[in-house]
């Protein structure tokens, strides 16, 4: 008597299914994890306030679409190419140790790809869709980020004055991209997030300044750790701030209430960078950065807010 062999188990397509979109979902996360979302969200923010200033009252939405597209795709393949040329030194720093290139979740090969790819990408359509100043400022700042920047953060503390200047261009790129030329309001939107930086990054090296040093990095509270100039440097900083992010107000940017909030934004970060000065710590160290994190994005809001407010 022949016994009939067991039908065939069928192919367990639904998981199969899942674990597909479970990877192509990882995949994905990773490739966003590349363009530094928390920074390009703050970039486009900035680009944007740009914008509605350079436009004199008379801003249009798909011009603004146009120019957050192009400038967010440099901003994206910038942020690849970077963590793409420190991908040995992110895998010494338990901060950036698990980015997809150090964790081994990405091929240098496939970054390099994406990062390029963004970056002509957005120069061109800028170039097309916005204005071929636009264009050339993007590439000039991708190009100072990438290879000067970068590199120089292994050789000299000098790297953080270096990185500031194309931390605060995407105002100045939305200034142009509305039309406007580079007038002193375009170098005064400049200089207001040319000084900020100072302050937020120096916390930031001082909190991860064992992890900088063993890195290789040249960061200032890393390099000279003994000097203690991190905090009186932020006062420094901010004191400067101070009188800059009032020129809006005497370039007709804005009026009184604007003057009135970067007044009273300015004290409490100052007041935070002198308690950071006093007692270099943890807790005033962290108490910096955030006040710093809260100081632009409600700077940035009463400054547009006023200016519309004045052409109302």
């Amino acid at each position: 008597m022949s016994t009939a062999s067991p039908a065939p188990s069928p192919t367990p397509t639904g998981a199969v299914g899942i674990s597909l979109r479970t990877s192509v979902a990882a995949k994905l996360a990773d490739y966003l994890e590349l363009t530094k979302p928390r920074i390009a969200v703050l970039v486009l923010v900035s680009v944007t306030v740009g914008f509605v200033l350079g436009s004199a009252g008379n801003w249009r939405v798909v011009p603004l679409l146009h120019a957050l597209l192009g400038i967010g795709l440099v901003a994206a393949g910038s942020s690849a190419l970077n963590q793409l040329l420190e991908r040995r030194i992110d895998a010494r720093m338990d901060r950036t140790a698990h980015r997809p290139l150090p964790a081994g979740r990405m091929l240098p090969g496939e970054v390099l790809l994406f990062g390029l790819s963004a970056c002509v990408l957005g120069s061109l359509y800028l170039a097309a869709t916005v204005n071929v100043v636009t264009a050339v400022l993007a590439t000039l700042t991708l190009l100072l980020y990438v290879m000067i920047y970068t590199p120089l953060k292994r050789v000299t503390a000098l790297c953080t004055a270096v990185g500031a200047i194309p931390g605060a261009m995407p105002p100045v790129l939305g200034w142009t991209a509305a039309g406007g030329w580079l007038e002193a309001e375009a170098f005064v939107l400049f200089g207001i997030l040319f000084l900020w930086q100072f302050p937020h990054f120096l916390a930031i090296a001082w909190i991860y300044r064992s992890e900088y040093s063993r890195a290789g990095l040249r960061m200032l509270p890393a390099y000279r750790p003994s000097l203690r100039m991190a905090g009186f440097l932020s006062v420094g900083y901010v004191l400067c701030l101070l009188p800059v992010s009032l020129l809006p107000s005497r370039f007709a940017l804005a009026g009184g209430s604007y003057f009135l909030a970067a007044t009273v934004l300015g004290i409490g970060y100052l007041v935070c960078a002198i308690r950071f000065a006093l007692t270099e710590s943890p807790q005033t160290a962290r108490g910096l950065v955030l006040s710093s994190l809260l100081y632009l994005p409600l700077l940035l809001l009463a400054l547009t807010w006023d200016h519309l407010q004045l052409l109302s």
